[in-house]
């Protein structure tokens, strides 16, 4: 809860307990200041249904005390059994009205422990060399949107940027994607992240390493935003689109919307083995083809381009490629095919989107694999395939799963509610100790191989993170 959420609550409990002391209209008069705390929370915090049964208290209780306060009788009644009965009911109805904000929170990632500060950016991209596929419009050119975040300089008193825009767009089709109310996620527009939009970009280093991410099917360009802000504070610069159609949704910055295509990966429709492998794939080199057209919009900015502070800013020979679920398939894929590709890190990747002829080479990069317990316990399909990439590749591999985690755990989904585990968004495990570790794993391979930094954290157990299990 929000602090004026909290302040609010404090005083409907006051208030509750005031008649047992009330002998001057105390309580009456407390529960209209309750009204003033109760507009303050919306006019500088925002209102949001949550707080509904709190505000339907605050509202009642001050309704009825004015009209005691307008229609006196007198000196207050002793205290008596209907005293007792009343303090009993109210606890229980605001012990009930708490649990909506306290179950529900305004989602919150970590605070990145770099020692730089955060700067994004966002860019819309058309590319004019590739055609949609999953639009259903002849000739369309692939239009993306792109965030980037950088280590920046400190912006004294800049309010930090929204962990997701437009979520007039965004809120009810990921509620939709989770089979919630649309109006459930309302309260996400008030979440904010650590970064600041436009900061300049730190004169810490001359140069930084450039890594991609790729979100999973139905995902979104920030959805790790808590893994991309740790990188970016600890001098790293990364670059996230929404693949379009692919993407839970697309919001352009021409005001252009494009919806998750169900077709362009239709797992869901009794297709053949032979069909589906083909959209699965060809789903993958569209993907791939993405990360490939943003790198080279990067190589060619100019000073004046929408992210021409990064201009002569990225260093070309550290390039890495990270993705989650789908876009770890992506990202394997891309890698493989894509010289400039000089390590990947997969999140529980899926494989069926990587084309069989990357599978047959392997990878001659350093490549990270991190499977929830779910994925990596379900000796399935997508597991056979990827012990067969790793067979078939030469560069260093390392592959671990985190016990007690599910699917989601690798996003900022476990962040929107404590009821995550039940809603099946994550594992068992504490969501602050799985944040820690992916940050940790993720620092330490980028860390090795673009920095030089030594550790055995790649190499060996430690007993800070236990649930890290390494497989052979």
């Amino acid at each position: 809860m929000r602090t004026l959420e909290i302040v609010l609550f404090l005083f409907l409990l006051i208030r509750i307990i005031l008649p047992f002391f009330d002998r001057d209209h105390w309580s009456e008069w407390f529960s209209v200041f309750t009204l003033g705390v109760m507009a303050l929370q919306i006019m500088i915090e925002g209102y949001r249904w949550q707080m509904l049964p709190l505000y339907g208290i605050a509202l009642g209780l001050g309704i009825f005390s004015i009209w005691r306060l307008t229609h006196p009788k007198g000196k207050a009644k002793k205290l008596s059994l209907g005293t007792f009965a009343q303090f009993g009911a109210g606890l229980l109805l605001l012990g009930i009205a708490i649990l909506p904000p306290i179950l529900l929170p305004v989602p919150e990632t970590p605070k990145p422990t770099g020692p730089y500060s955060v700067g994004t950016t966002t860019l819309m991209l058309v590319d004019t060399s590739r055609e949609e596929l999953y639009s259903g419009k002849s000739g369309e050119p692939r239009n993306l949107m792109v965030q980037i975040w950088y280590p920046a300089e400190t912006v004294r008193g800049a309010k930090p940027a929204p962990w997701l825009e437009n979520m007039d767009v965004m809120g009810p089709a990921i509620a939709g994607h989770l089979d919630l109310p649309a109006f459930f996620l309302e309260h996400v527009k008030y979440a904010r992240t650590h970064a600041i939009a436009d900061a300049p970009v730190s004169g810490g280093e001359t140069q930084y390493p450039l890594l991609l991410f790729s979100h999973g099917w139905g995902g979104f360009r920030a959805q790790n935003t808590y893994q991309v802000e740790e990188l970016a504070s600890h001098g790293y610069v990364v670059a996230a689109p929404d693949h379009t159609y692919g993407a839970i949704a697309t919001v352009f910055s021409d005001g252009g919307v494009a919806l998750n295509n169900p077709s362009a990966l239709p797992y869901e429709t009794g297709l053949s083995d032979e069909v589906y492998l083909t959209a699965a794939q060809t789903l993958g080199t569209q993907w791939a083809g993405d990360l490939s057209f943003i790198l080279d919009t990067l190589a060619n900015l100019k000073p004046g381009d929408p992210a021409g502070q990064l201009t002569n800013r990225l260093d070309f020979t550290r390039i890495g490629v990270m993705g989650h679920s789908t876009g770890g398939g992506a990202a394997i894929q891309f890698c493989a095919t894509d010289a400039r590709c000089q390590a990947v890190l997969g999140m529980d990747p899926y494989m069926d989107p990587v084309s069989f002829s990357v599978l047959d080479q392997g990878l001659d990069m350093p490549h990270l694999a991190m499977f929830s317990a779910v994925w990596a316990e379900d000796r399935s399909r997508n597991n056979e395939i990827y012990s067969q990439l790793v067979s078939n590749s030469s560069g260093d591999g390392y592959q671990y799963y985190i016990e007690q985690t599910a699917h989601y755990d690798f996003t900022d989904m476990p962040a929107f509610s404590p009821l995550a585990p039940y809603l099946g968004l994550k594992g068992p495990l504490d969501g602050k100790q799985v944040s820690k570790i992916i940050n940790a794993y993720t620092l330490a391979f980028f860390g090795h191989y673009f920095k030089g930094e030594m550790g055995s954290l790649l190499e060996q157990p430690t007993k800070e993170f236990p649930e890290m299990i390494y497989l052979p």
